[in-house]
């Protein structure tokens, strides 16, 4: 009897989690680099929002760019807009505040919505290439192959699996009891430095995550892989270099935007843990969270024609 009660004084210990609230010690703890990067990050921020918000208007206000690709495209630039809403305030605010806290309620809020737009930017990001290799592989059938009904049903799907790996990854989080650690190594509420903190058991998170971010990462890598497998087959039959010039700048924007987020992920995600690398994956995780939603407008906007012809003919019909 007497050697059950530590186990039973355990147990009530692991049942009650007494942490209301977490510390986020946000990018650095250095006060020299708090002003430099608050004035860096809103430069970034701003420009975040101006880009994409003006992408969406283009695309909207432009019939001729009223396509499957720009479909895509305007759900991507939605996607990266409502993401750096995320965490990027947040982030800002720490830079000037001296204790940056937040609610357990507000850090598993920014933890779903964080997994939930960076999972469908990926689905997103997938289903743009399924329709490079239409656009190239099947141009005479491509109006009938990328149907409006199969682009929302693509998009749909994208949001639907998103959906559901946010919530397995915030229910499993909300299932664990935080003790005593409050202090968040991170700028954000992520997976990786949220399950050190519980004192109770992350073999359900773990195994949970392995499969989420499985699945994300076999199903992108099946369809883009498989889509360019085939469009480099096409493209080596066509006789003449204008079309194969034509067919690689069509995919360009797509292969540089996939290649920023899943090589930043790979750099902040796959490596060894270590003390040392906790701060190297808070800045490369910077490139995926921050730089990435910032560059994809770009990417889009300069190395495109038809966005290039919007953009003039839509400042002409407000200057005129």
């Amino acid at each position: 009897m007497f050697q059950q009660m530590p186990q039973v004084k355990q147990m009530a210990v692991e049942n009650h989690s007494s942490v209301t609230e977490f510390i986020l010690i946000g990018l650095t703890d250095q006060p020299e680099f708090q002003l430099p990067f608050f004035v860096l990050f809103l430069l970034n921020y701003s420009a975040t929002m101006l880009g994409n918000l003006s992408l969406m208007s283009l695309i909207c206000l432009n019939s001729h760019l009223h396509t499957p690709m720009y479909f895509f495209i305007f759900n991507l630039s939605f996607i990266d807009f409502c993401y750096s809403c995320v965490f990027t305030p947040k982030m800002l605010m720490s830079f000037v505040s001296e204790k940056n806290t937040i609610s357990f309620t507000g850090c598993m809020t920014q933890l779903f919505f964080f997994c939930f737009f960076g999972s469908v930017e990926c689905y997103v990001l997938t289903a743009m290439a399924y329709d490079r290799y239409a656009a190239i592989c099947q141009p005479l059938m491509y109006t009938i192959v990328m149907s409006p009904r199969l682009c929302s049903l693509l998009m749909f799907g994208s949001y639907l699996m998103a959906f559901a790996g946010a919530m397995a990854h915030t229910g499993c989080m909300i299932r664990l009891h935080f003790c005593d650690s409050d202090i968040i190594n991170h700028y954000m509420c992520d997976i990786i430095p949220l399950l050190p903190l519980s004192c109770s058991s992350t073999y359900v998170n773990e195994l949970v995550s392995s499969i989420v971010v499985g699945t994300v990462v076999l199903v992108s890598s099946v369809v883009i892989l498989t889509s360019y497998a085939l469009i480099l087959l096409s493209i080596f039959r066509m006789p003449s270099a204008k079309g194969w010039s034509k067919a690689m700048s069509t995919c360009g924007s797509h292969i540089i935007a996939v290649s920023l987020l899943h090589g930043s992920g790979l750099l902040t995600y796959i490596k060894p843990t270590s003390a040392e690398t906790v701060d190297q994956g808070k800045f490369f995780s910077v490139f995926y969270t921050l730089v990435v939603p910032m560059l994809n407008p770009l990417i889009y906007s300069l190395r495109n024609k038809d966005v290039k012809l919007a953009m003039k003919k839509t400042i002409k019909r407000i200057a005129n």
